[in-house]
């Protein structure tokens, strides 16, 4: 079976892309959150991104 990336519906916080990001990657999704913020901190581009995200990546079970 392939695996695909989709933004999670359980344990999200706000649109379940990290989430979805670290259960693609089997990671923690802490580890992924924390790179994003830093993402965010570093560039500013983290935001813009993570609405991209959240309107691209499909949501789980659809």
């Amino acid at each position: 079976m392939r695996k695909r990336l989709y933004r999670i519906n359980q344990g999200k916080i706000l649109g379940g892309v990290c989430g979805g990001i670290a259960a693609y990657f089997d990671i923690d999704p802490t580890l992924v959150r924390l790179a994003w913020a830093a993402f965010t901190a570093l560039g500013g581009s983290g935001i813009p991104a993570y609405i991209i995200c959240v309107l691209i990546i499909p949501q789980e079970g659809e």
